[in-house]
């Protein structure tokens, strides 16, 4: 599952609405937290799913592959957000080629998803939710089999990313920014 990435919540509302368990990585930190505090947040990151990843330093995003491959060959449904971090204003960023990799390396089909009305619930991804609605849409499932082993070509893993971020933001209705998040926050 690809989608967009609103704010912090958006990883909590997906297992609500989806009848399988989904299984999403997140930055250890979440789980590695001192004091009660600490302890409350890894109980229930890790009881909803979240695989706990290092994403500092040269490895972070080999590892995440990795977590995210195993999860897919053990049949189990994982979710992803191809932009990499949360939308710093609310548009759809450039997606990193991690999800095209992932559906060549395992030919799992990538189910696209919106998350839209998070970003009203818990602007900026602080403090506590508000009340308010949310609606989350589910693309028909993307196979990619006609580029069956060509998972190190740069052009075939840009191409599948582009086309799973094109379903994405013609279902959430955002405007498209080709840029990295990142690279948006930096500036």
């Amino acid at each position: 599952m690809a989608g967009n990435h609103l704010t912090f919540i958006d990883s909590m509302i997906m297992p609500l609405v989806c009848p399988r368990p989904v299984f999403f990585i997140g930055k250890d930190e979440y789980v590695t937290g001192k004091g009660l505090k600490g302890r409350l947040m890894a109980w229930f990151f890790t009881g909803s799913g979240m695989i706990p990843v290092d994403r500092d330093g040269g490895h972070g995003g080999v590892a995440a592959l990795m977590t995210g491959r195993r999860v897919l060959e053990e049949g189990k449904l994982f979710g992803i957000y191809p932009e990499g971090t949360r939308s710093p204003d609310g548009r759809l960023y450039r997606g990193r080629t991690g999800i095209a990799r992932l559906t060549l390396m395992t030919g799992a089909p990538v189910v696209p998803f919106a998350m839209i009305g998070t970003d009203k619930l818990q602007p900026g991804g602080k403090g506590l939710p508000r009340p308010g609605r949310v609606t989350v849409r589910f693309g028909e499932p993307m196979e990619f089999s006609r580029y069956e082993g060509m998972d190190r070509d740069r052009y075939v893993l840009r191409a599948v990313t582009d086309s799973v971020m094109t379903e994405v933001m013609q279902l959430s209705g955002q405007e498209y920014v080709d840029m990295y998040a990142t690279k948006a926050k930096a500036a």
